[in-house]
């Protein structure tokens, strides 16, 4: 189905956003991308038209934003950094889904993320959920996804736990290690986001895959796939962090929050819906056609959203 429509996609040049762009240039739409990053090319070429976020100067947020049908919105931050902080990156948010009524957008498709909670301790899944309610007071049609674990060519978490078991001969756990993990596969992901932007029902839906994994089992998996022998062992989470630390410091990278500890551990990556998740590619079939590659160079999180 062809697709005429013109269409804005938060961070195009990144991970997700990629992907739901290519979808919709692919179906014949137009689109725009805003991006933190506007010196960056775009690996779209002149396909899309890019412009900065713009946050805190609504009247070029919402001229970036006239004429488009749905703003696909993955804008969010991994860990604060500097002066951007999830308190501040709730309110961009906020700022953002406010320039796109008044520049006449019909829908938001937002990208959030399983069990966020406005009440939750960890300041990334209370933000996101503060970001959750910010679309649904919006006053515009909305779908909110909300994935768990993203995989892909471009992932950084799960590449880099495959780049360690293939350079070193342990890799910790975190406590028991059966703590659950939901993974959804990036091109699955993008196709819901496409396909949910023709509807007009308000609807928020667990975006995850059809596999369940412990945490450990996870690992063992990826490290049975590339072959790694590395020995996993259970540690106290505070051995996990201060090994992700030094380990960030020879790869000049944040490898791992305490954060992300906690959030894994709670079994916050895992869906609690009920039903047929709504994503079919299993993690393990993917693995047996990308091993090859999976971990062969490390990713940084730093390079690709600060550097």
């Amino acid at each position: 189905m062809t697709d005429p429509a013109s269409h804005v996609v938060t961070g195009a040049s990144g991970y997700t956003g990629r992907y739901i762009a290519r979808r919709l240039l692919d179906k014949g739409a137009a689109v725009k991308s805003l991006t933190g990053r506007p010196a960056r090319p775009s690996p779209f070429g002149p396909r899309i038209e890019m412009h900065p976020y713009n946050f805190e100067r609504s009247d070029l947020l919402i001229r970036s934003l006239e004429g488009a049908d749905t703003l696909f919105n993955t804008y969010w931050i991994r860990f604060a950094r500097g002066r951007v902080t999830h308190e501040r990156a709730v309110g961009n948010a906020a700022a953002l889904f406010g320039a796109a009524r008044s520049a006449g957008i019909r829908r938001i498709v937002h990208v959030s993320i399983t069990n966020a909670a406005v009440d939750s301790p960890l300041p990334y899944f209370r933000g996101k959920a503060l970001v959750e309610q910010a679309v649904r007071e919006s006053g515009l049609s909305y779908a909110i996804l909300k994935p768990a674990l993203i995989f892909g060519k471009e992932d950084i978490l799960l590449n880099n736990i495959a780049w360690m078991l293939r350079r070193f001969p342990i890799h910790p756990i975190a406590g028991t290690g059966k703590y659950g993990v939901q993974p959804v596969f990036v091109e699955d992901l993008a196709e819901l986001a496409v396909s949910l932007a023709r509807g007009d029902d308000n609807v928020e839906v667990d975006a995850v895959g059809p596999e369940v994994f412990g945490y450990e089992e996870l690992v063992r998996l990826i490290a049975l796939k590339i072959g790694s022998s590395a020995r996993l062992i259970r540690v106290p989470p505070a051995l996990v962090l201060l090994g992700s630390v030094i380990v960030g410091q020879l790869v000049r990278d944040v490898v791992l929050t305490r954060e992300e500890i906690d959030g894994l551990t709670a079994d916050l990556l895992l869906s609690r819906s009920v039903g047929e998740p709504p994503c079919p590619t299993r993690l393990s079939d993917w693995l047996d056609r990308s091993a090859a590659d999976l971990g062969r160079r490390y990713r940084s999180e730093l390079q690709r959203h600060y550097v």
